[in-house]
């Protein structure tokens, strides 16, 4: 008996206007007996390092001995916005289309982030499920999203394993704000589109490295691996709570100083109408806001930035499905 195989290769995703190759590494760990392909990417926004850290300690505790299929890992999907520790990738570069977690499947024809999009498709195109690991704001909860009414996504995000499941309503059934932000083009909406079992697990920070959301990723990596029968031994019952995702948000209707509630924690569960706190004038100290949420469930986002302008978003509250 092997132990199966690991392969790092070089892959060029598409060429600057220099004629330099924009290239990134696809790691492939194939087990010696036939299984599923599991497809893990992080990094499409280059300022969310927990995901890219995730992978490299997957890499050091998945047993390739026990391994049955195949796993593809992608450890910084765009390193145009990984080197700019950014969101979007510069204006120059590809003007028409700057995030490249909205034009999914992409278009190898197309501007620079569709060509990079078609051609890591190639490998999602070839996956039996997929985790897209994203990090959200710094005071956020760890969460999973899926697409709402999608039972085979909604198993993934189960055996990933976080408390909150975000149930993410698309195409017809979304919010405006859905259609607006052209959400349709995420990387797990169109895999799902394609009939691809595809989770989002949000690790809940930006440009730092946090102990205990890397661990929760390493766990719910090989949890996920486990349900897909890669690799052997049960995935553990957990409690879950599931709620709606694009709901409850709450925003600044000025710009100033936003002082949140000091009682507040993500996590918690709030009633319709709860103080998440108040926007001030920085220089004539006047109250500018009293920020209530719009309806009941779990706040699991809070921004603890002081320095707000008008439509920020201060705190997003999920509507709670199952608990």
């Amino acid at each position: 008996m092997s132990d199966g195989t690991h392969t790092a290769e070089q892959v060029a995703l598409a060429r600057l206007p220099s004629g330099v190759e924009l290239t990134t590494t696809v790691h492939t760990y194939r087990g010696d007996e036939p299984g599923p392909t599991l497809y893990v990417q992080a990094a499409q926004h280059g300022r969310e390092v927990n995901g890219t850290e995730v992978l490299r300690r997957f890499h050091d505790q998945l047993p390739l001995e026990s391994l049955s299929g195949t796993v593809i890992a992608v450890p910084v999907a765009n390193p145009l916005t990984f080197d700019r520790v950014s969101y979007t990738t510069p204006e120059q570069l590809d003007s028409v289309n700057p995030n490249m977690n909205r034009i999914w499947p992409g278009d190898d024809e197309g501007t620079l982030h569709q060509r990079m999009a078609a051609r890591l498709w190639e490998y999602v195109a070839a996956a039996d499920a997929l985790v897209d690991l994203h990090t959200g704001s710094p005071d956020m909860l760890l969460h999973v999203v899926y697409r709402e009414g999608d039972e085979r996504s909604r198993a993934l995000a189960d055996a990933f394993g976080t408390d909150l499941l975000l149930a993410e309503r698309a195409h017809e059934d979304a919010t405006d704000e859905w259609h607006r932000r052209g959400f349709a083009g995420k990387l797990r909406v169109a895999a799902a589109e394609d009939g691809i079992p595809s989770i989002t697990p949000e690790l809940a920070h930006n440009k730092q490295i946090l102990e205990e959301v890397v661990t929760a990723g390493v766990d719910g990596l090989l949890d996920v691996c486990r349900y897909l029968d890669l690799l052997p031994g049960d995935v553990p019952d957990r409690d879950r709570t599931v709620a709606r995702n694009h709901l409850g948000q709450v925003t600044a209707a000025d710009s100033g100083l936003f002082r949140p509630n000091p009682s507040l924690e993500v996590g918690d569960s709030i009633a319709a109408g709860a103080a998440i706190g108040t926007i001030y004038h920085p220089t004539t100290y006047e109250p500018l806001q009293e920020a209530r949420t719009d309806q009941e469930g779990v706040l699991y986002a809070l921004t603890r930035e002081a320095t707000v302008t008008a439509g920020d978003r201060l705190a997003s509250v999920a509507e709670v499905r199952e608990s």
